[in-house]
């Protein structure tokens, strides 16, 4: 097993990695104090997608207390957005409907600058804008949200960067994320701009997020408070198997392991018929004796995770496939389906987008940028 900010590989022991990380299992109580503020709980917290978290229960105590919090995500523009992209973005929304709060995203195009050397500002400026896109069609508040590109921004927020980044030394950042003397120093110094949003409010900051980034928040965690801010809280998912077996996650430098976005209906059945890796038997016969195994089988766990909210639908395709009774073949043309209604609605979002009002119009962004540290 291997878990970085950059890479992820191997069986993911996730008991493992709360110790590890010093995080906290999302327990019972947890869930129960936020289905009484939202009425219901979100598939993700319901099925255990998120499952460990940084302060979770203070984030809950300074909203039962009248005190508040705000939201952070990100994307780096590293090229088309998949289908694992949009789970911490899917959530996201879901907490700021619930909580009516507000929501920062951050676009490092600049950690993309700086940890790949054959990538070009024209390439990134076109895969930022396509992502922005996407990401802006997740529907969120258009006056609570604020969408902002590093490099566009930075001059709003240097001092305070600055303030962070003479504050963690160099072997803190070597500790935390491995660099070496071969690292340049834009990877180095990258790290104080990622702490920034958790400090755009005194406001208690949550940020729904893979484990394989908590490292950046831990930095945070170990400054905020010395400038007179509050530690970030995080609750953290696991990854999204990627279609070729469960372990590791779904990679954009792997394509056949993902379904992208802009993926038509004729490529999306054909990955899923002969990528995605299946529990059921060798032969029809024999898995109408044997049975298939969930557990293993990707098509089964992406529909878990993402493309069937409905308990009682889930557990009777979960036992016709245990039984039997359904098919492989059968199990990826229900994914198939709901994959193409998703997608097909996602486009139809994206088209309808109003970018300008996350970055530029909206109430909130209005405000950002005229706000100078």
């Amino acid at each position: 097993m291997k878990v970085t900010p950059w890479e992820v590989e191997g069986k993911i022991d996730y008991d493992k990695l709360i110790k590890e990380f010093g995080t906290q299992k999302i327990d019972e109580t947890l869930l129960g104090r936020v289905k009484r503020h939202a009425g219901d709980l979100h598939p993700y917290l319901r099925r255990g997608f998120y499952f460990s978290h940084r302060d979770l229960n203070l984030v809950l105590d300074d909203y039962e207390n009248g005190r508040g919090f705000f939201l952070y995500t990100g994307r780096k523009p590293s090229g088309p957005m998949h289908i694992g992209h949009l789970t911490p973005m899917i959530l996201t929304k879901w907490l700021q409907d619930v909580y009516g709060v507000n929501l920062y995203i951050e676009i490092t195009d600049d950690e993309k600058f700086v940890f790949d050397r054959n990538a070009g500002w024209d390439k990134i400026d076109g895969w930022a804008e396509d992502n922005i896109r996407d990401i802006a069609a997740i529907g969120f508040n258009p006056d609570k949200t604020f969408i902002f590109r590093d490099r566009e921004y930075i001059r709003h927020v240097y001092p305070l960067v600055l303030e962070v980044a003479r504050r963690v030394t160099f072997s803190t950042t070597k500790a935390v994320f491995g660099f070496t003397n071969e690292s340049n120093i834009g990877q180095i110094f990258y790290p104080a701009y990622q702490t920034i949003p958790t400090m755009f409010e005194k406001k208690r900051c949550l940020i729904p997020c893979a484990i394989d980034q908590d490292p950046y928040w831990r930095i945070q965690r170990d400054i905020a408070e010395s400038i007179g801010y509050k530690k970030t809280a995080a609750i953290h998912s696991k990854f999204l198997p990627p279609l070729t077996g469960i372990f590791g996650k779904m990679s954009a430098s792997i394509a056949d392991t993902a379904v992208w976005l802009n993926d038509d209906e004729k490529t999306i059945a054909k990955k899923i018929n002969k990528y995605a890796f299946s529990g059921g038997q060798p032969s029809v016969e024999e898995h109408r004796k044997k049975g298939g195994n969930p557990e293993i089988d990707v098509p089964f766990q992406w529909l878990r995770l993402l493309f069937e909210p409905d308990d009682a639908k889930l557990e009777k395709i979960e036992g016709d496939y245990r039984s039997g009774a359904l098919l492989t073949g059968e199990l990826k043309a229900i994914l198939i389906e709901k994959l193409n209604k998703f997608l097909e609605e996602h486009r139809k979002k994206r088209e309808r987008a109003d970018v300008e009002k996350y970055m530029k119009t909206g109430k909130l962004a209005q405000k950002m940028w005229e706000t100078h540290y």
